[in-house]
């Protein structure tokens, strides 16, 4: 059972919030890069509570800074870039990337006030089509925010790696758990009918199983009662859903838990998702998540294309959405899908949290036995946030340039096994994978 304390201590994101403290500690994606590649590369950012500006300069830094000025408080998400800055229209004064003052041009020309101003900035770097920021505290022995892990979609190339986010109108704990729930896909995923997986290329469950002509919808509609295992690991958790087909053949699906705040799944046999749930304050946050490829290159356009349908541009808000009643069909709930929202799992999984309030109230909720990886996550979760609080120890993924070479893949499966082998069998489905992938794609380490 979760108290209500327990509840707001992994849940409220303010800096001065237990899990605030926690988040800071690691990257958070704060836009994609087209979303700086208009004809003004300057954008208002709000992570975590906290007010900035993110913006790219003439030689093609990215900053990112406190948005009001520090003359007098005026916002620069509205300032120019140029002349190797951000400049605020207010009184003209510049900052870099850096948060330097670079000028006060109305200040007489003796003045030296710039000297003594400097603007709060962040980290930012950019890592397949997502920019990154770090709000915490740099390490005490190297002066450096932590360094990234060795994982897949960090590593593909550009050709074979899309982004993209969306909006998601509630808190950020109940929209990343719906992704270590493997059980609820054969219920609100469930289509009544199987599609050509070929004319659904980049959708979730419209593909084979690999080592299988079963289309992942048929293996969720009609064997919905899977047994799930839980194994701890260097980055997480890593998820088993088990369904047994018949005596000789089990169902294998392999996704995993990223500490702190996303998940790896696959799209298909050749395709994974890493998907993080970013919290704009304590009631809102956006999915960013990374298609990786490894077979051809990604279809980035078709990608797009299919998003685009169903989030509007310029903050990736749902076309879908309560005030809508997110597309609801009654029609199509009874003859084709089981929410009747629709054939995207995206608006499925809004409706899902965002019907659960602003915050969950988790005292309320009943957990059951398919539940273990979120008891488990929100055991891994409270233990890192008393952890920061007290001072005491590392978080989990808190990593220094040595430890993240080593943190690797992770694995993610969804096909056919041998009952009797299953265990072995993952395994060797990526193996296979990354040996055909036409990039250098890394071998998880056996210790994962």
């Amino acid at each position: 059972m979760t108290t209500h304390e327990q509840n707001m201590r992994m849940t409220r994101v303010g800096a001065d919030q237990p899990a605030g403290q926690l988040l800071r500690r690691y990257w958070q994606p704060v836009a994609l890069i087209e979303e700086l590649e208009d004809i003004r590369p300057v954008r208002p950012v709000k992570l975590m509570g906290q007010d900035f500006v993110l913006f790219r300069d003439e030689q093609g830094r990215y900053g990112l800074l406190d948005r009001d000025c520090p003359h007098r408080g005026a916002d620069l998400a509205f300032g120019r870039p140029e002349h190797g800055g951000l400049r605020c229209p207010f009184h003209g004064w510049l900052f870099d990337v850096d948060g330097k003052c670079l000028e006060t041009p109305a200040e007489p020309e003796t003045s030296r006030l710039c000297q003594r101003i400097r603007q709060k900035n962040y980290p930012v770097v950019l890592r397949s089509g997502i920019l990154f920021a770090y709000l915490g505290p740099l390490d005490a022995a190297t002066g450096k925010p932590p360094a990234f892990p060795d994982l897949d979609c960090f590593v593909a190339p550009d050709s074979h790696v899309f982004a993209f986010k969306g909006h998601i109108a509630c808190n950020w704990l109940q929209a990343l758990e719906v992704g270590i729930d493997p059980a609820h896909a054969s219920f609100l995923h469930r289509f009544f009918d199987d599609a050509d997986p070929e004319a659904n290329y980049g959708r979730q469950f419209r593909a084979n199983s690999a080592d299988s002509d079963m289309p992942m919808t048929r293996v969720l509609r009609e064997f919905e009662r899977p047994q799930i295992e839980v194994e701890r690991t260097d980055y997480g958790m890593r998820l088993f859903a088990l369904r047994q087909l018949n005596d000789d053949s089990t169902h294998v699906r392999v996704t995993n838990l990223l500490f702190p705040q996303a998940f790896n799944i696959p799209l298909s046999a050749e395709m994974t998702i890493t998907q993080w749930h970013v919290p704009v304050d304590d009631t809102n946050c956006y999915w960013y998540a990374i298609f990786t490829s490894f077979a051809g290159p990604v279809d980035k356009a078709e990608m797009r294309a299919q998003r685009l349908e169903l989030y509007e541009l310029p903050d990736y808000i749902p076309r879908k959405n309560k005030a809508n009643n997110y597309g609801f069909d009654p029609l199509e709930q009874k003859t084709q899908t089981f929410t009747g929202m629709g054939n995207d799992i995206n608006v499925h999984d809004q409706w899902a949290v965002e019907s659960q309030g602003p915050i969950q109230d988790r005292t309320r909720e009943h957990l059951g036995s398919t539940d273990k990886a979120i008891v488990n996550y929100r055991s891994m979760l409270m233990k890192a946030i008393d952890q920061v609080e007290a001072g005491t120890g590392v978080p989990l993924m808190v990593l220094d340039a040595e430890t993240a070479r080593t943190v690797r893949g992770p694995v993610t499966v969804d096909g056919v096994a041998p009952t009797a082998t299953w265990k072995a069998y993952w395994r060797e489905v990526d193996a296979r994978k990354r040996r055909n992938a036409p990039w250098a794609a890394p071998e998880p380490q056996a210790a994962e």
